[in-house]
Order: C-alpha cells, then structure tokens, then sequence
C-alpha cells in the first residue's frame, strides 16, 4: 500500500467513511491529476500531494451524510472541490461545478473526461451571472460552497440559483457568531453541523441554510 493509500484509509477510518475500493482509487486518481496540474495552472495553494489527501478528499467528503436531495451546485468550486469528491463517492447523485477561472474549469473537464465520471457538469462563469436554462431548468437541491468570504455573500450571490425549497450548504472552519447574525430575514439557519474531521483541519462545520417561508 503506498503513502497516499495509507493516508487515505486513516481519513476514512477516523471519520467513519465507508467508501469501495474503486472509489478509493478514483479519488486518489484526481489528486494525483491536480498535484500534475497545479505544477502548470496554480489551482490550489497545497503543494504537497500528501496534505491533499486531507484538505481536498477528507475536508470534502464529510460533507456527504448531508446531501438531501439528488442535484447541487458547487460554486466557486475552483478545481472542483467539494464537488468532485463527492461525485465520486455520490454516483447518484448530479454536481454542477460552477468557476469563474477558466484554467480550473478546464481541469475539471480533463478530469470528467479521463476518469469517466458522469455526474460531473463544469460551468465556467460567475454565481451572480448564472442563468437557468428556461427551455429546460435545473432545480438544485442544494448549493455548496467551501470557499465564500462570508455567508451573507453566498445567501446574496447565489440567491438567483434557489428556489424555495433549495438549501445553502457552507462549509466552515470555526463559528463566526458575527456572521451569522448578519443573514438576512429572508432566510434561517436550519442546523449547524460539527464535523469530524482529522486534527490537521482544525475545527470544521457545515452551517445549512434555508430560505424563509414568511
């Protein structure tokens, strides 16, 4: 078993993840195509393959046990997280994977291409500008984001994309009781979820946030 493998296997076990070895294998296949990439494109600020493994695969497949639903949306996805791991372990279910950069959107579909994964859909475009198609709309279960400045600056940019039964699903690091009192009346926090997550990540919550019925 190599060190990847390894460091895999301890994620899963000490976060409870039960995943086939397939997809084991499969997630370990996208980081080692975006350790590639990233020497190029600069997609993300982890240089090292190794702490991928927590920071990109772990931090995001947490996330799974609160998927209600089966069509997200991953905005500011940059090289495709969460989205992309979570397709992975999630075939069921559809990721839309929406970025404003075109050299991640372009590794995003390098990696649905050669890892023959259908559930993927890259958008090259920002979250303000979005547009449903009309002929045939998309509804989106839940929209997921891990890299926002700020929750009210998701609720705000990405309001154009839920209906009212769609969910915001921020992935956070500590509670910021300041940010959160400065969420709009428009909607609510449904829960507060604590991760667990391996102690390199620190503190980590999933804040899941619903619109208001009035």
């Amino acid at each position: 078993m190599s060190r990847l493998e390894e460091k895999l296997e301890k994620g899963l076990k000490f976060t409870g993840i039960e995943i086939t070895e397939e997809q084991k294998a499969l997630l370990l296949n996208f980081i080692r195509l975006m350790d590639k990439w990233n020497k190029t494109y600069n997609l993300t600020s982890i240089r090292d393959v190794e702490q991928m493994v927590d920071k990109h695969l772990i931090d995001s497949i947490v996330v799974s046990e609160y998927l209600k639903g089966s069509t997200f949306i991953d905005v500011g996805t940059g090289p495709g997280l969460p989205g992309i791991p979570l397709a992975i372990i999630n075939p069921d279910k559809n990721f839309y994977l929406l970025d404003s950069q075109s050299k991640r959107v372009n590794f995003i579909k390098q990696v649905k291409r050669e890892f023959n994964i259908k559930n993927i859909f890259p958008i090259l475009g920002r979250c303000e500008n979005f547009e449903n198609s009309q002929a045939n709309p998309v509804h989106f279960d839940g929209i997921l984001s891990r890299a926002f400045a700020s929750l009210k600056d998701m609720l705000s940019l990405c309001g154009n994309m839920a209906d009212q039964d769609t969910l915001f699903l921020a992935l956070k690091g500590q509670i910021d009781t300041a940010e959160l009192s400065e969420i709009s009346d428009e909607y609510k926090i449904i829960n507060i979820n604590k991760l667990k997550v391996p102690q390199i990540l620190g503190e980590r919550h999933l804040i899941v946030i619903g619109k208001n019925n009035g």
